[in-house]
């Protein structure tokens, strides 16, 4: 496997001088890590949904992996957040073991939501629906394994489209090769005529996974989409509470054509993010940067959310017209 060379992140992009923005000591019920959440404008405010994971930060231990759930919280301003006193339950009995690492994305009026579940029988990817972030509608669950769904924000070509990151671990030769994946569907339910869209090879800081991270947002110039990069390096030491962690987590960006998603347009040869700051390479996994989330302003400000160190949820900024030049100019 060859060793992916030191990274850096890109000079366009400012990570928020207070991060993270949301920890455990933010939320009531006390999780011992939060991260991963999946944020968007709904009903006039931000709404983030994020993963909560329990245990003692203190002895670096967590729970069973069925204690892992969902919160939810509100802000005004996407900086400061409140959050509700009690997690979300969303599916309860059945095969279900977890849910975790929501994406939301806002269509017609309504709030969809992308989420793993974790099952004794492979990891399935599901969409679900709210109209007022207190009740949802599970709408579909993938097969296994699949996860890192994310919809797009509108119907093309009358279908419904998303990116999600199938495992197939038997049919890419008994390792990690995964990539990103594209498919459609008529009504949110029933989804195929599904196509590789990037793959692990063809990105350079990646020489173990590729999958979706933020929704897609729409410019002018396309689709701006955010993925995560994985790379590998054995000589990598324990990294994090875990007594091996050898990973580390990039976040890259591409452009999809407008009318047809499966065409990129565009893509940064180089990370978008990479792990440097302390809160992003030390955590209960380090060296780990996660974009769940991503917001354009009226003024042309993206607002980036990402989980760092699996322990925290950050934020970073940058100009959308910056990042369509890095896709077009790369």
């Amino acid at each position: 496997m060859q060793r992916i060379p030191d990274l850096v992140s890109s000079p366009l992009i400012a990570r928020y001088a207070n991060n993270p923005i949301l920890t455990s000591d933010d939320v009531p019920y006390h999780p011992a890590l939060v991260f991963n959440a999946g944020v968007a404008k709904f009903q006039g405010k931000y709404v983030m949904v994020f993963r909560n994971d329990y245990g003692d930060a203190e002895t670096q231990t967590l729970l069973p992996t069925n204690t892992t759930d969902m919160g939810l919280a509100f802000s005004d301003d996407g900086i400061r957040w409140v959050v509700r006193p009690e997690p979300l339950r969303l599916l309860d009995g059945g095969e279900a073991i977890r849910c975790y690492d929501p994406r939301l994305t806002v269509m017609d009026g309504r709030c969809y939501m992308c989420f793993a579940v974790d099952t004794p029988h492979g990891v399935r990817g599901g969409i679900a629906v709210t109209d007022d972030m207190e009740r949802f509608e599970v709408l579909s669950l993938s097969v296994p394994d699949n996860r890192n769904m994310v919809l797009f924000p509108e119907k093309i070509r009358d279908l419904y489209v998303r990116l999600e990151r199938p495992f197939p671990i038997y049919g890419r030769g008994g390792i990690h090769r995964f990539d990103i994946w594209i498919s459609g569907s008529p009504d949110l339910r029933y989804w195929g005529d599904s196509e590789l869209l990037l793959a692990v090879e063809a990105v350079r800081f990646a020489n173990d996974k590729l999958g979706p991270a933020a929704p897609p947002i729409k410019t002018e110039k396309g689709w701006l989409t955010l993925f995560h990069a994985v790379d590998l390096d054995p000589a990598r030491g324990k990294n994090g509470w875990e007594p091996f962690w050898k990973k580390r987590y990039t976040a890259g960006i591409m452009l999809l054509d407008l009318d047809d998603p499966r065409r990129i347009v565009g893509r940064c040869t180089n990370p978008l993010l990479v792990p440097e700051a302390p809160y992003e390479k030390e955590g209960f996994r380090n060296d780990v940067i996660f974009p769940g989330g991503m917001i354009l302003e009226d003024s042309g400000e993206v607002k980036i959310y990402y989980g760092a160190a699996d322990t925290c949820e950050c934020l970073a900024t940058a100009h959308v017209d910056d990042l369509i030049r890095l896709c077009l100019e790369s």
